[in-house]
């Protein structure tokens, strides 16, 4: 049985939180009012050799490859090559985005309106980042801040504190490499505590959680603005018209990307019964092990260990899957495991989010059941997140976008390198995804530096725009009357 904490130890607790996350949030005040007035002489070009520095502390080749391994090393999940490419591929796409943006004075004029826009700091940003990220995550929400003139101090949890903060040292190094005060960046001390994370969550002006749903509903309970994100569960529907070759290499390097880490890898797919067969053969070519009757119910019973995902197979090779699930010698070699289900919901637990290498197969009858089928994983849970599709109909696709309730809908591409992203689609680059309300989320986007902005409008006068009372109600008194 676990032991209740009594009222004075917790007390103490938070009270020995409260100094220290203070004094961090002191020095990034400090940190920031430098920060301002190197600004303030050197203007937007001074906040982008900012961003360009903590870019650059993790894309440099020796620190992509060094805090990869230290991730992998210290979280005992994932993959060290795809963290390379994470730590790479992410922090590149995000810089060309904040490269090309205005953060500070006037970011917009619109003479029609009579108004001018100034973006100005939001103050200390309190970031939560998870384990499965401990590098990009925290270096990617570093570059949004300081690019609206913020500090940040980073919440990692504490599993992935000796991954992270190696990143925060590498940033604070680039930052005083080029003249600007180290602790723009800071990080909670080791060990990390709750009470420390939730104070954080109190103190700074904006909170940002990524990671796991308790510390996205303290963020929005914390009393300060918050930007939390929701569960990942993306369901993908291969369509009739769809190119089976392709739609499976997009779909298995997206699945095994990082053995499945990313809240935006496929946890299901959904296969219309006209190329079922065929869609399967070609997501076999790719490696994929299609699971027997036998096979499948040991997933179901050991992917999950009191109700929790089993560590052993959590992000991990399939190699580890083979070995946990007992699968048949067909098994040896493959790159990730399938397994057919037909029901949604508590009851059938391959429905939901899985963090492994088990992509989840629906037959449906055609795209409107595949569609149905998509509503109902997603409403039981990921609603908001994102799904997809691969077709050839734009049409099915415009309708699947029309009728789910998510925020993002990819077409014909590989998830985890779509959703968060990408140079080949015009999201912005980002480890920090929104699911609008339908998972209480503040906010339906990919996490982008305007989060860390607040804007002052500056108001002048206008030819009067004024139309009469015809032109408003014209059309509703003729059809209803006065």
């Amino acid at each position: 049985m676990a032991k209740v904490m009594s009222k004075d130890v917790a007390g103490e607790r938070a009270s020995e939180a409260a100094v220290i996350v203070g004094g961090l949030v002191g020095r990034a005040r400090a940190a920031m009012a430098e920060y301002a007035r190197e600004i303030a002489s050197g203007g937007q070009a001074r906040i982008d050799e900012a961003v360009t520095g903590l870019a650059w502390s993790i894309y440099k080749p020796d620190n992509a490859k060094r805090l990869a391994e230290v991730a992998v090393e210290v979280t005992g999940i994932g993959r060290v090559d795809s963290k390379i490419i994470k730590n790479t591929r992410k922090t590149f796409g995000t810089l060309r985005d904040l490269l090309r943006v205005s953060s500070t004075g006037i970011i917009e004029e619109i003479p029609a309106k009579g108004l001018v826009k100034w973006a100005k700091p939001v103050g200390v940003v309190g970031a939560v980042t998870p384990s499965t990220n401990p590098s990009a995550t925290p270096v990617n929400k570093a570059m949004m801040a300081l690019k609206g003139g913020n500090a940040i101090i980073i919440a990692p949890p504490p599993t992935a504190w000796a991954a992270t903060k190696p990143t925060v040292d590498a940033m604070r190094a680039e930052l005083a490499k080029i003249g600007l005060p180290e602790d723009l960046v800071q990080i909670l001390p080791s060990p990390v505590t709750r009470e420390a994370t939730q104070k954080l969550m109190e103190m700074c002006d904006l909170a940002v959680a990524t990671g796991s749903q308790a510390n996205v509903k303290s963020a929005y309970k914390s009393g300060k603005p918050a930007l939390g994100v929701g569960l990942g569960n993306s369901p993908v529907i291969i369509d009739a018209t769809a190119d089976l070759d392709d739609a499976a290499k997009k779909i298995m390097l997206s699945k095994t990307f990082d053995h499945a880490t990313s809240c935006s890898s496929e946890n299901a797919i959904v296969v219309v019964d006209a190329i079922y067969d065929a869609a399967i053969a070609a997501l076999e070519r790719q490696g994929g092990y299609m699971a027997s009757a036998s096979e499948r119910q040991r997933i179901v019973e050991r992917l999950w260990v009191d109700g929790k995902l089993n560590r052993a197979v959590i992000a991990q090779g399939p190699e580890a899957l083979v070995k946990v699930f007992e699968l048949g010698p067909k098994a040896t070699g493959c790159t990730f495991v399938m397994a057919e289900e037909t029901g949604i919901g508590k009851a059938h637990p391959l429905s939901g989010e899985k963090l492994s290498l088990v992509l989840t197969v629906y037959r449906a009858k055609d795209f409107r059941d595949a569609k149905r089928i998509v509503k109902e994983i997603l409403d039981y849970q990921g609603r908001g997140h994102s799904c997809g599709i691969h077709t050839k109909d734009l049409d099915h696709a415009r309708e699947l976008a029309a009728d789910i309730d998510v925020v993002r809908v990819l077409v014909n591409q590989a998830h985890t390198f779509g959703n968060g992203g990408g140079f080949d689609n015009g999201l912005a680059f980002t480890l920090t995804m929104g699911c609008g309300t339908w998972q209480a989320n503040s906010f339906s986007d990919n996490l982008n530096w305007s989060h860390f902005v607040n804007i002052t409008h500056l108001v002048t006068t206008i030819p009067e725009d004024k139309p009469s009372e015809e032109a408003l109600f014209g059309a509703y008194w003729t059809k209803y009357g006065k």
